[in-house]
């Protein structure tokens, strides 16, 4: 992600269970939508590009199986 990017972000939904935060973004200057998973237990981060064709609550639902 751009810093660009991130300026236009908006959080549309987001959930945190047991010290992991993911959270549902869309980029208001371009359309496109992003997973960002935060794991505060052992500080890894990914963020990962809802594919054309997938539903994004789909990939919200399940990142860790759309990471690459």
């Amino acid at each position: 992600m751009t810093a660009e990017m991130l300026t236009t972000m908006r959080e549309l939904d987001s959930r945190s269970n047991q010290g992991v935060r993911v959270r549902l973004l869309w980029c208001a200057g371009n359309g496109r939508v992003f997973v960002t998973v935060n794991d505060h237990r052992n500080g890894e981060a990914f963020s990962v590009e809802v594919p054309d064709g997938e539903r994004a609550l789909e990939v919200f639902n399940h990142p860790y199986a759309y990471a690459r």
